[in-house]
């Protein structure tokens, strides 16, 4: 009876470890995956800053390349334009979201929901 109960135990605990890595994998990738998170994502977005705050303003060439490295995933721009990062550099996402029409993407993911915006 004994040697049944012990390796009960061993099966369940194996299962436990199994189970917290792939959440913690699963939780860790976020929704821009590897090991990044959309506030650090925002940083990259510096170049950005005035055209996330001015819709009349020029777009840089620089901003334009760092939102079609993040843009390839869309739920990554969304949560990188909401982030809190964002928010507190005065990223206005309204305006944010029209960057990828802004810099011309023909690929851009038109209509896809950002929490309560659409993007253009």
């Amino acid at each position: 009876m004994e040697a049944p109960m012990k390796f009960l135990c061993i099966v369940g605990m194996v299962a436990l470890f199994v189970s917290v890595g792939v959440i913690e994998r699963v939780v860790g990738a976020g929704e821009c995956g590897g090991s990044t998170t959309p506030d650090n994502e925002a940083l990259n977005l510096a170049p950005c800053a005035t055209a996330a705050q001015d819709e009349s303003a020029r777009v840089p060439r620089s901003c334009c390349a760092q939102v079609k490295k993040i843009g390839q995933n869309p739920g990554c721009l969304c949560a990188v334009l909401l982030s809190d990062t964002a928010k507190s550099s005065g990223v206005n996402p309204q305006i944010a979201l029209t960057i990828p029409k802004r810099c011309n993407f023909v690929n851009r993911p038109v209509g896809y929901k950002c929490g309560p915006y659409t993007l253009p």
